[in-house]
Order: structure tokens, then C-alpha cells, then sequence
């Protein structure tokens, strides 16, 4: 087999996950399109070690090795950021990215109306409390 087929895939996994990134407002989907990113890149360094085996005679494999490497950072990444996200969830009721954006309590928008007096500070106490 070339080596142009796992790489074009491999681009195409990576371009895939990055539209993913860019385009997606849930956290979940956001960490599982990171996921789909890391996938192509082992794709694509499982691909050149073993073209680099049979081209140099080589038995090191150091590109599979280092996919396993990657394989373990990205599974403690995702459990990691799923913890995160669920107690985001916990605690602000959205996984929206764009909600999270103001992470500050009390940060008020800086508006057209920024001198008038702030209504609704009750209802956010009670929706903090």
C-alpha cells in the first residue's frame, strides 16, 4: 500500500476534528473532535514508521511507540476534561461553550446601558445560591 492513502485520510480525519473544534459550541463535542485530531496523527505516524521500516531496514518502530505514548495522554486528556465538564454542568447547568466564556461571579457585560442600574441582581443571587 502508498503511503499517500493513510495520509490522505489521516488530513482528512485532522481536517474533520479541527472543523469540529472551530465550529462546535458543546465541551463534549469539542473534546471528542480533539480525540478525532490525536487519531489522525497516530494514523499518521503508525503510516510513515512502518514506511520508514521497510525503506531503512529498521526494527526500532519508534513511531508505533510513541503512538502508544499519545494513545495513554490522550485518554487521561479525556477523563480529565470530562471531569472538568461535568462539574461545569454541575454547577452552571450548560455545557455551551459560549455560556462559559464569563467564568468571573458578579462580571457584569459591558453594554450600551452600563450606567443605568443593574435589575435582575436578585434573581442572580438566586440563581447562583
Amino acid at each position: 500500500m502508498h503511503l499517500a492513502y493513510p495520509a490522505v485520510l489521516s488530513a482528512l480525519l485532522f481536517c474533520t476534528g479541527l472543523y469540529g473544534v472551530l465550529a462546535r459550541r458543546n465541551a463534549i463535542l469539542v473534546l471528542m473532535s480533539v480525540e478525532l485530531m490525536l487519531n489522525a496523527v497516530n494514523l499518521n505516524l503508525v503510516a510513515f514508521d512502518v514506511w520508514l521500516s521497510k525503506t531503512a531496514e529498521e526494527t526500532l518502530h519508534s513511531g508505533q511507540a510513541l503512538t502508544l505514548f499519545t494513545i495513554a495522554i490522550a485518554a487521561a486528556e479525556i477523563g480529565i476534561g470530562l471531569a472538568i465538564v461535568l462539574a461545569v454542568h454541575r454547577n452552571r447547568g450548560t455545557a455551551d461553550i459560549d455560556r462559559l466564556r464569563d467564568t468571573a461571579e458578579g462580571h457584569e457585560p459591558d453594554g450600551p446601558d452600563t450606567d443605568a442600574p443593574a435589575t435582575g441582581t436578585a434573581e442572580k443571587a438566586e440563581a447562583t445560591a
